[in-house]
């Protein structure tokens, strides 16, 4: 036998998409991409996602189940329902032919994305200009935000309860807002500090406004004014501010990066890329062997906490009625079971090996742009701290599933060991005694304000996700 023959048998070469889809799947990848930038668009905050997330589901036959507790309704299967958790947060089922009880078959992602929250008072006026007062929100990187347009999303929920949606700042001919930085003639103590200590979290304050009212006879006239502007579109008071949640997100469309278009730029792949795919994914499960389940929480950038976070009982608690709407007799020992018997992927970004940064890489263990859906055994910081660690057994599987099915696949973890770390939600369903791996898009630029993904990774995926909801 050659050394070349041995070594095509021996070894494993990951390749790229683009080398070995057809002309055809070309066409439809760049159409999957084409759908996926709209819902970039239409969800720049886990509310805004979730809502286009429960849209889509019920153009495609979703009910809600709370509707059909309600109607005390059985569930059968081949039945589409979806739960949704306080309109930030989506479980979609496609009930299955076997029992719940034998377990699920999960594609989990998160919708919240790195971006600045405005403090509960955050309006006030200060030299000849009017700012309000941000909390950043994740893991952001403070310089990274400064001189950049930026828009305005969220809830305004005044005394009355009324629920106001608020986007400004994504038409062309809207205003947008900005946070200032120091001109370079200046910088000289700026530039002697830390990369992440030379903008402050208390200096990322919006400008949003500069005209005063015209009134002399009154102080802080330029606050005034936007008051008044405010109220005149939205009726809302200042004291409206303590009752909403309004966050800064980057202004603009999501755009094709390259002159060959083989790039996705835009704000909130992570983690909306994964979000999207399991979505596509799950519209398309027709009848399945076993209950397949798409979940969208919200708060894994800041630990999963809260009640929308995948701490929070929700998705326990959406899997305890379908139990119970599907079986005679509902026990907590089968709701048990189910939970225990099923299997996640933990659906997630990879950080993208970048040239530009080979030091913290580790180029035979790390993701590349353009290679496909990504497993990756572990996240955690250092030495695993904070990962799930999935089981060789469930890899393996996974591993047979896209091979049997000709996905491209590629492994990862979280750059050189010593250089940082971070984690998902994986932990947190490996704890009900599912077998979980984390699996997803690699990125580029990950939680900068605007990150890039290849499209061929976005469509692997995609086809990952629905090879495993098919699987037995």
């Amino acid at each position: 036998m050659t050394g070349k023959k041995l070594m095509e048998e021996l070894t494993k070469k990951y390749k790229s998409v683009w080398e070995v889809i057809s002309e055809k799947e070309r066409e439809e990848l760049f159409s999957v991409n084409e759908d996926y930038k709209k819902f970039l668009d239409l969800g720049k905050t886990e509310r805004e996602s979730a809502r286009e997330i429960i849209k889509r589901a019920e153009k495609s036959g979703f009910k809600c189940l709370n509707e059909i507790i309600d109607s005390k309704e059985k569930l059968k299967p081949g039945m589409k329902v979806y739960a949704n958790n306080k309109d930030k947060g989506v479980a979609l089922f496609v009930l299955g032919k076997e029992s719940i009880e034998k377990g699920m078959n999960i594609v989990g992602s998160h919708i919240d994305s790195p971006r600045l929250d405005l403090k509960q008072n955050p309006l006030y006026e200060d030299s000849e200009m009017a700012f309000l007062k941000t909390h950043y929100y994740g893991g952001i990187r403070k310089y990274q935000w400064v001189s950049l347009p930026l828009a305005l999303h969220g809830v305004v929920v005044k005394n009355n309860g009324e629920k106001i949606d608020i986007v400004i700042g994504e038409e062309e001919t809207d205003p947008v807002f900005l946070i200032t930085d120091l001109l370079p003639h200046l910088a000289k103590d700026q530039g002697s500090k830390k990369l992440d200590e030379a903008i402050a979290g208390e200096g990322l304050n919006l400008i949003i406004g500069s005209i005063p009212y015209a009134d002399d006879e009154i102080d802080e006239k330029i606050k005034l004014n936007v008051l008044k502007i405010l109220n005149k579109k939205y009726g809302i008071t200042e004291e409206d501010f303590t009752t909403a949640e309004l966050e800064a997100v980057p202004a603009g469309k999501a755009r094709d990066v390259g002159i060959d278009r083989g790039l996705v730029l835009s704000y909130g792949h992570d983690d909306r890329v994964c979000a999207y795919t399991c979505l596509q994914a799950i519209l398309e499960v027709e009848n399945p062997e076993i209950t397949s389940v798409g979940l969208f929480v919200d708060k894994e950038e800041i630990g999963s906490v809260g009640n929308t976070g995948m701490h929070s009982h929700f998705f326990e608690d959406a899997v305890a009625e379908i139990v119970s709407l599907t079986e005679e007799n509902y026990t907590d020992l089968k709701l048990r079971r189910a939970l225990a018997n099923s299997k996640v992927l933990s659906s997630d970004v990879a950080a993208a090996y970048d040239p530009n940064y080979p030091e913290v890489f580790d180029k035979l263990n790390n993701a590349y742009v353009g290679k496909g859906v990504t497993l990756v055994k572990y996240t955690g910081s250092r030495g695993k701290g904070g990962s799930n660690d999935a089981n060789a057994e469930f890899i393996s599987y996974i591993r047979r599933i896209f091979n049997e099915n000709n996905i491209v696949w590629q492994t990862s973890e979280l750059g050189k060991v010593d250089q940082g770390g971070g984690g998902t939600i994986a932990y947190i369903l490996a704890n009900y005694g599912m077998e979980v791996v984390d699996c997803g898009v690699p990125v580029l630029s990950m939680h900068a304000p605007y990150e890039a993904v290849s499209k061929a990774d976005v469509y692997m995926t995609y086809k990952g996700y629905k090879a495993f909801y098919k699987s037995k």
